[in-house]
């Protein structure tokens, strides 16, 4: 009625600024359908918890920078030759420490989760286990996530001192694994499969300690070499086939092992675990090398 008032011409312009007006809102609500879509999304699924990841990923940060300091201080005072080590070395020596308190918190629970947890238990009334997690694994892997940000963070601070290019796609490839595990709550259960290859660090930390200690012929050094080579040994041939094993969910094939983008990535950490640990270990010998060397020219 409107358009016959005002005439033809006036009538097109009219239906044409109608149009463009009603596209318009058409976008803008478009657009807001997608932003609600992608708020939900991300508070339901990613953030449904925002305290527990958030906090123990801070948590995490803060332990490895109090066990740095700790050991500082502790070595400071109980350790005649760290006063004789260089600034490097020093660093070395407390970073090494924060490697360790991390090893034997993250194999601890790993060991929990995987054989002595319910968790991921023959439950089948409990789904996927794929899909399973809880507020306390949650937490363990983001107190892990916080390692791997604090040390890779030391790494290219001090790179390449603390370790080559090695240590950074070890240490890179190992967050992504555990920070989208712990956010999703995805594929838990094979990234604690994976962190298990965590026991091979403590060795290799002591055997650096002792061969900086001036211990290298001592009993412990022989015997601690023998135990890495089991550790090592186990970490290279039985841990890369567990991703692989079946869930413990009777009745259903683990279909979505390979799809779960965490769980592929924490299996390509542990292709890189090995390699760390032949690396360091190679390291340290050549270092010992060195030093042997140096002494013998001396003479």
């Amino acid at each position: 009625m409107l358009i016959r008032v005002l005439g033809g011409g006036s009538g097109i312009a009219l239906r044409i600024l109608l149009d463009s007006w009603c596209w318009d809102n058409l976008i803008v609500m478009s657009m807001k359908s997608y932003q609600i879509n992608a708020e939900l999304l991300l508070k339901e699924y990613l953030l449904a918890d925002p305290l527990i990841p958030y906090t123990s990923i801070t948590g995490g940060i803060f332990a490895c920078k109090m066990v740095y300091d700790l050991t500082s201080l502790f070595s400071a005072v109980y350790f005649k030759s760290y006063s004789n080590l260089t600034n490097l070395q020093r660093i070395e020596w407390n970073n090494r420490a924060i490697s360790t308190f991390h090893a034997v918190f993250i194999t601890t629970m790993s060991l929990y989760f995987v054989f002595c947890s319910d968790l991921f238990s023959d439950q089948p009334h409990a789904g996927l286990v794929t899909f399973r997690s809880s507020a306390l694994s949650t937490f363990a892997l983001g107190v892990s996530a916080g390692y791997f940000i604090a040390d890779l963070g030391m790494i290219i601070w001090f790179y390449p001192s603390l370790g080559g290019m090695e240590y950074v796609i070890h240490h890179f490839l190992s967050l992504v694994a555990v920070a989208y595990s712990m956010l999703t709550g995805e594929g838990q259960l094979y990234t604690y499969m994976v962190l298990i290859s965590e026991t091979t660090t403590p060795g290799i930390n002591l055997r650096w300690y002792l061969d900086t200690a001036g211990m290298k012929k001592s009993k412990a050094y022989l015997l601690n070499g023998v135990v890495i080579f089991f550790a090592w040994f186990d970490t290279l041939v039985y841990l890369p086939v567990l991703p692989c094993l079946p869930a413990p969910i009777s009745g259903q094939a683990n279909a979505l092992l390979w799809t779960t983008p965490g769980t592929g990535s924490a299996s390509s950490a542990i292709c890189h675990e090995s390699d760390v640990v032949l690396e360091d270990f190679q390291r340290n010998e050549e270092n010992i090398s060195k030093e042997a060397l140096n002494n013998i020219s001396k003479l």
